[in-house]
């Protein structure tokens, strides 16, 4: 998919993804494309937050796709939203290179105690 993970830190992960090879069949990107860098960026950050004492896994993803992105790179930027004992939410904000917002993401993670 081409993510490059480009800031890691406890108040914000940052990450882009390449339109080019994650396009639907209109042209457009995919808004799979966008949930899967919504969800690798939000997976990251709460993993910062419980391992290595628990472990994340995606509990609910929900995505707005606001515009469509035809070309370039797009910039997602997750930030906690509310980080527990149990579980972590996390708001992940995509937009293009001209800082359009394409997609809102909010995405939820259990803490589990051991891998599944």
């Amino acid at each position: 998919m081409g993510i490059e993970l480009v800031k890691v830190g406890l108040d914000e992960v940052v990450g882009t993804l390449p339109v080019a090879g994650n396009r639907q069949p209109f042209g457009l990107l995919h808004g799979g494309a966008s949930a899967v860098l919504a969800e690798s960026l939000g997976s990251t950050l709460s993993a910062l937050h419980v391992l290595p004492d628990r472990f994340p896994v995606g509990l609910e993803l929900a995505c707005t796709h606001h515009a469509a992105a035809k070309d370039g790179i797009v910039t997602g930027v997750a930030r906690p939203i509310h980080v527990g004992r149990s579980t972590s939410t996390s708001e992940i904000v995509i937009t293009d290179e001209s800082g359009r917002r394409i997609c809102t993401a909010k995405l939820t993670c259990l803490h589990r105690d051991s891998r599944p």
